[in-house]
C-alpha cells in the first residue's frame, strides 16, 4: 500500500498507548516550528528518514533534512504550525506504523509578506529505543498563499487524484 491509500477504512488503528506517543511526536514537531528549535525538531526524526515536501522536492537522511528546514526556516521571520486531526495506522511489525495529519501554518516571511499553509501529512513511523521517530513525512499541500485565500486550492477531486489520493466525490 503507497502512502496516499492511506485510508481509515483499509487500515488497523494503533494501540491507544501508541496513538498518543504518535500525536506527541506529532505535537513536538509543530512546537519546534513554532519555536524555531532545531534541535528539537532534528529529534522527531530517524537518521535514514525522507522528508518529502511534494513537487519533486525529496530530501533523504536526517543530516540533509536539517540543513534544509534550517534554510527554509531562514526565509521565515515567524510561524505557527497547528496541527489539527490525524490517526495512526498498525504497521508491518510492532514497531512500524504510519500516519495522515492535518495542519494549518500561518507564517510571515522574511520579506514581509505573510501567507498561509493548509495541508495534511502522510508518515510513516518506527519505533527506535521506545521512542515514535519519523521515517517518512509526506506534505500533500491543500492551499498555499496569501491569508485572504485568493490563490489557488490544489485539492479538488481532480487534482487529487493525479497526485494519487484516493478522492471518489
Amino acid at each position: 500500500m503507497t502512502m496516499s491509500e492511506l485510508t481509515p477504512v483499509n487500515l488497523e488503528p494503533v494501540n491507544v498507548e501508541d496513538y498518543v506517543n504518535i500525536q506527541r511526536l506529532i505535537n513536538r514537531y509543530a512546537d519546534a516550528v513554532i519555536h524555531r528549535n532545531g534541535v528539537q525538531w532534528g529529534s522527531c526524526w530517524t537518521d535514514e528518514a525522507v522528508w518529502d515536501l511534494g513537487g519533486g522536492r525529496l530530501v533523504e537522511g536526517k543530516e540533509a533534512i536539517l540543513k534544509l528546514w534550517y534554510a527554509a526556516m531562514g526565509g521565515i521571520s515567524s510561524v505557527v504550525q497547528t496541527v489539527h486531526n490525524g490517526d495512526a495506522w498498525a504497521g508491518a511489525s510492532a514497531n512500524e506504523a504510519t500516519g495522515r495529519w492535518a495542519i494549518s501554518e500561518r507564517m510571515r516571511r522574511a520579506n514581509g509578506d505573510s501567507g498561509i499553509l493548509l495541508a495534511h501529512y502522510d508518515d510513516a513511523y518506527a519505533k527506535v529505543n521506545g521512542q515514535w521517530l519519523f521515517t517518512r513525512r509526506f506534505l500533500q499541500v491543500h492551499y498555499g498563499g496569501p491569508a485572504d485565500l485568493s490563490a489557488n486550492f490544489t485539492n479538488d477531486k481532480e487534482q487529487l487524484i493525479a497526485r494519487g489520493i484516493v478522492a471518489d466525490v
